[in-house]
């Protein structure tokens, strides 16, 4: 197996500064040290940044560019352990994906495959104008999956206590197919290697889209939890599931049973709302289902101001999220996800990375020196968000709210303690989900097709806006 090799930042270089000297100026002034009794490893790898989805696609993989400039920029990687991550493996992909699937995945080039010639005979793996065909597809989907591959190695071996891949958290991949700017299921193939040493995993997502990937993978088992919180609106916000209801399998008899947790929520929540709702679940759902590790996916498209999004969080609630998962001292593993404004994608990834080291005051004025800083306009780590360009009504009621705190404990209720399994079983799920779980599942994406009308003007009024050049929440970002 490949060694994984230490992260060496490229080089910044900068006219009449001393980088190094302001760095280590900067982590004096924010008390930037590595953490006292356990140890975070920051796992990336600078060729996922330079892929390229299109110039009309709302995916910009140059957002980790900007983030990992800004993390290096304060100082943050003298506080943690950084590694170069490696590809993932043909095997790897397999833990999860079916051979087929991924065949096609090392096959298909542009010179191959066309806009055209998907029109003419649409891919049986749902390429096309959500999840295109670019040059290096095959070895972005390594990359980013082998991150998060490497960082659930390094906390089963206990070697850190947090582990971070923000290039990771594409939770929309299917088994079989591409979904939502999605190939490869980085947060199912890295729980899975989770399950080889921990008996419980609580999977959080808190992307404004539903995790309906990760959800799938794991329907049928009592080893894994999911909570995700979510956009809800089955006709006209993608993928158009994750309703309050959708608790695991109807049959009782069936492990995965009252082990999904799902939030829907309306346009406009903010950051109080928000953070209560977080707390008011993921609390409940730890004491009661006891996991032994998290994986907490860090999705930055529910801020304000996103290109996608449509709610009304600020950096600091988001990252509150952050904080309090990470309360709960368990192996934890932050992975990223959405987030259509590049810029603030990075502000975000970059203050929950300084939370994650315990860095809890730093300093909200970027450092003089960091790489790119005169285009994030005022300069600051927290613009409000909130209050930018077009501000969404909040839809989201008290008393709506408390409804879904009662649901989820009502589902938490038939949860009867953590499950006792023996270490060598890994859920049926990962190695080929139950026949009858898979016709459920086909039922209800085609139930959820039926209702956003896939075929018809509600899926292309959704499909032109997400490929329209962006509104001044993508140019500018105060």
């Amino acid at each position: 197996m490949p060694r994984i090799r230490e992260y060496h930042p490229r080089a910044v270089t900068t006219a009449g500064l001393d980088i190094p000297t302001a760095i280590t100026a900067t982590k004096l002034v924010n008390n930037i040290e590595r953490p006292k009794g356990y140890t975070v490893s920051y796992h990336a790898n600078p060729e996922v940044e330079d892929h390229h989805f299109g110039a009309n696609h709302p995916m910009k993989p140059w957002r980790l560019t900007l983030t990992n400039k800004l993390i290096m920029s304060y100082g943050m990687h003298d506080a943690m352990d950084m590694y170069l991550s490696r590809a993932a493996t043909e095997q790897e992909l397999k833990a999860f994906h079916t051979d087929k699937y991924v065949k096609e995945l090392q096959q298909v080039n542009p010179f191959n495959t066309t806009p055209s010639t998907l029109l003419e005979a649409p891919s049986e793996h749902n390429f096309g104008d959500d999840c295109p065909i670019f040059d290096g597809l095959y070895r972005y989907c390594t990359l980013y999956s082998g991150g998060s591959l490497d960082a659930a190695r390094k906390l089963t071996s206990s070697q850190s206590q947090i582990a971070i891949n923000w290039s990771g958290g594409l939770h929309h991949a299917k088994k079989n197919e591409a979904s939502g700017f999605c190939y490869i299921n980085d947060i199912v193939l890295a729980i899975t290697q989770l399950l080889h040493h921990h008996p419980r995993v609580l999977y959080i997502d808190i992307d404004v889209h539903h995790g309906d990937g990760v959800e799938q993978a794991f329907w049928s088992t009592d080893r894994v939890m999911t909570v995700s919180f979510h956009k809800y609106d089955p006709k006209e916000f993608f993928p158009g599931t994750g309703a309050l209801e959708d608790t695991g399998p109807k049959t009782h008899a069936n492990p995965g049973s009252h082990h999904t947790l799902n939030i829907p929520l309306h346009t406009g929540i903010e950051d109080d709302q928000y953070v209560k709702l977080f707390q008011d679940v993921v609390g409940p759902a730890v004491d009661i289902y006891r996991p032994t590790a998290i994986v907490l996916q860090c999705g930055a498209d529910s801020l304000g101001g996103d290109r996608l999004g449509c709610f009304n969080l600020n950096i600091r609630a988001h990252g509150a999220c952050v904080r309090y998962t990470k309360s709960f001292n368990l192996p934890l593993l932050l992975v990223g996800g959405g987030g259509y404004t590049p810029r603030n994608v990075a502000r975000l990834w970059a203050y929950e990375t300084a939370l994650a080291i315990g860095a809890e005051d730093i300093d909200s004025q970027l450092p003089m020196h960091t790489p790119f800083r005169e285009h994030f306009r005022d300069g600051t780590l927290f613009p409000p968000l909130s209050e930018m360009g077009n501000k969404f009504s909040n839809m989201n009621d008290r008393k709506y709210l408390e409804g879904l705190v009662m649901g989820a404990r009502e589902t938490l209720r038939y949860v009867k303690g953590a499950p006792s399994v023996a270490m060598r079983w890994i859920p049926p799920d990962v190695g080929g989900v139950r026949e009858e779980v898979e016709r459920e599942i086909g039922r209800r994406r085609r139930e959820g097709e039926e209702r956003r009308g896939v075929d018809g003007e509600t899926e292309g009024r959704r499909r032109r806006k997400e490929a329209g050049g962006g509104g001044r929440g993508e140019m500018w970002v105060d």
